[in-house]
């Protein structure tokens, strides 16, 4: 059984990605042989950055690092649910993501970005760039979601449209096959 974690990275009061994010978990409900994990950065609450050892010696000295740790080492893949703020992904979600280093390593990645008119490509290309430091593998099929506050009903569901809903066919076509592939390449590791 692969693990999933979803990612949500928005943090601000009032935020949106939680909604979007449950949408993605439970899409990515009908992958077979996949346990599937939502995480709210914004629940999680970590600090900023306050290990006093680089990420890569595992040294972690605070609790809160240690359990971020084992939940990302545990997992198989990842979908990443990113707002756009100021043109880039926010900040909790890089902050997240610098706690760790050897724990994110060759595992697949899907993003799926919202915001107004640019849907949060911009966040898309940050964060695309930014995971392959970390050995993550971004996937091509991408979910981005332009003015995404029409597709929130009355009762806070999100509710995608059928270009949306073809987006997330992709990435669930696709995300088993990079997670079978990249579980190999962890296992032949030096």
């Amino acid at each position: 059984m692969f693990k999933l974690k979803i990612i949500s990275s928005s943090v601000r009061p009032g935020r949106k990605g939680p909604i979007v994010g449950k949408w993605v978990e439970s899409s990515m409900q009908q992958l077979a042989g996949f346990e599937v994990e939502f995480i709210d950065l914004g629940e999680l609450n970590l600090p900023m950055m306050d290990e006093p050892y680089h990420p890569r010696m595992q040294k972690y000295q605070h609790e809160h690092t240690k359990a971020w740790a084992a939940k990302i080492d545990e997992a198989d893949a990842f979908v990443f649910v990113t707002a756009e703020y100021d043109y880039n992904y926010p900040a909790p979600l890089r902050n997240a993501l610098e706690y760790l280093s050897k724990e994110w390593a060759y595992k697949p990645a899907g993003i799926v970005s919202y915001g107004g008119i640019s849907a949060g490509t911009r966040a898309f290309v940050g964060l695309k760039g930014d995971l392959s430091s970390f050995r993550v593998v971004p996937l091509m099929e991408s979910i981005n979601i332009p003015f995404f506050d029409q597709f929130i009903n009355d009762s806070g569901e999100f509710v995608p449209n059928n270009a949306t809903m073809k987006a997330m066919d992709a990435l669930i076509a696709e995300l088993p096959r990079w997670t079978k592939g990249m579980q190999l390449i962890r296992e032949n590791r030096l």
